[in-house]
């Protein structure tokens, strides 16, 4: 097979192919029996001109038929009358007459049978279309029946292009969904250890640690001060004396805190002892 044949053949495939999808089988049964009932009217159309035809030769039969009568009545007109040669003119003209009748008469019968012939086909050809419409529309709702049922199938499968695109649509949904989810928890993670306000505060670890301290100095003591007005003044002294260990507590977490600096033992010792100055 040469290479022309070879792409011809292809391109014959592949057409043929394209027409297979794009046809619809309830369509072409209805052109099919449309083009049936089309070859049913033009036999139908047939027969009449036919018999049409037949009608005129039998005017034109019974025309012929009437001169025969009239040549007859001119010969024996001329024979009473003695005038042999007009009665030989008369007959003359009826044999001819005659003849063509004789003629016509033929071509009536032969339109005759085939008028007949074109009923009897015309009457099978009704019938086969009776069937074939019968026919069609019986494959058309087993089609249609089968199409319903499919769509159905695929449907509850999702095999189908449109349930295909529903099952993407939903497991992208489910994607974005769970990246939303772990975000939020990613936030409220860095919001819990305080990346956040490391990023929008000037104040570094130790100023914070220093703020805790003082949070809990001041509650201790007005804990204390409860505690005494409840207690009497025999809990003054214990606790002005918690409250200053809460404070040297702090202050030594203070001094831990601040051992990670870069700086010299004698400006860390100055600088706690101004802030001892400061509290007393």
């Amino acid at each position: 097979m040469g290479i022309l044949s070879r792409a011809s053949y292809v391109v014959r495939s592949k057409v043929n192919s394209l027409l297979n999808r794009a046809e619809d089988p309830t369509e072409s049964l209805d052109y099919s029996y449309e083009q049936m009932r089309d070859e049913l009217q033009d036999v139908k159309q047939g027969i009449a001109d036919l018999t049409t035809q037949k009608k005129r030769l039998e005017i034109q039969k019974r025309r012929l038929e009437d001169n025969v009568e009239n040549h007859n009545d001119q010969a024996r007109e001329a024979v009473r009358q003695d005038r042999d040669d007009l009665a030989r003119q008369a007959l003359e003209k009826k044999q001819a007459k005659m003849g063509q009748i004789e003629e016509l008469e033929g071509q009536i019968a032969d339109l005759q049978a085939t008028q007949d012939d074109l009923v009897d086909k015309k009457n099978e050809l009704q019938g086969r279309i009776e069937e074939f419409r019968t026919k069609k529309e019986t494959m058309k709702a087993r089609y249609e029946a089968a199409e319903a049922s499919t769509r159905v199938s695929e449907a509850m499968s999702g095999v189908g292009d449109e349930m295909g695109d529903v099952t993407r649509s939903i497991e992208r949904a489910e994607e974005q969904t769970d990246e939303m989810e772990a975000r939020s928890e990613a936030m409220d993670e860095l919001a819990d250890t305080g990346a956040f306000d490391d990023a929008v505060s000037d104040k570094d670890n130790i100023d914070r640690e220093l703020e805790t301290g003082r949070s809990n100095r001041e509650i201790d003591t007005e804990l204390e001060t409860l505690k005494s007005e409840v207690g009497g003044s025999g809990g003054d002294g214990s606790g002005s004396e918690d409250a200053d260990a809460d404070a040297d507590a702090d202050v030594s977490d203070a001094n831990a805190g601040t051992a990670d600096v870069d700086v010299s033992d004698t400006e860390v010792e100055a600088e706690l002892e101004e802030l001892k100055d400061d509290e007393e």
